[in-house]
């Protein structure tokens, strides 16, 4: 399937993150045209809340997308999230069993995360964790370039800021 356009496929999945004692869960949500990180949760659980929370701010921010796409992770199968994802008459799009390509731009995330930031820092708390992936996801979204967006940010082709500076 081609990705052409903003809103057309938004995808999930979840990473944990070592701490200085134990590990989180952090699950984002992703526009794949843009790369934008549309909304995230950390938890110190795999419980299904903290990724319904992330889908529901996700479309009360951006709207809701066509396609979402996941893994067959069982937060991402439960009722409450595929509810949520009906409830807003979005297509319900999972990979294959053992398909990581299928999801290859939240796997680039993580990869970028874990080697630029996290593997780079100690956490203590989970509030520690929160603000440094806070400052880092905005990091992400609105300064760091990518090659495959023609060396723009996902902010800048999220809310189309190059044609709006060329206007002014």
């Amino acid at each position: 399937m081609t990705i052409d356009r903003l809103n057309q496929v938004w995808a999930a999945d979840i990473t944990y993150i070592l701490m200085n004692r134990g590990f989180m869960f952090l699950v984002v949500i992703m526009d794949w045209y843009s790369r934008k990180v549309l909304s995230w949760r950390v938890s110190n659980t795999m419980e299904t809340d903290f990724c319904v929370e992330a889908l529901a701010e996700a479309i009360g921010r951006y709207g809701a997308p066509e396609i979402f796409n996941t893994d067959q992770g069982s937060q991402f199968t439960s009722q409450a999230f595929t509810g949520l994802l009906e409830k807003n008459s979005i297509a319900i799009s999972m990979d294959g069993r053992g398909r990581v390509q299928d999801n290859i731009f939240i796997e680039r995330i993580w990869w970028t995360l874990k080697y630029h930031y996290i593997y780079l820092h100690s956490f203590g708390s989970g509030s520690e964790l929160r603000n440094g992936l806070r400052n880092w996801l905005d990091f992400y979204n609105r300064d760091r370039f990518h090659q495959s967006l023609d060396n723009l940010t996902p902010d800048e082709v999220y809310y189309n800021l190059t044609q709006l500076a060329e206007a002014a």
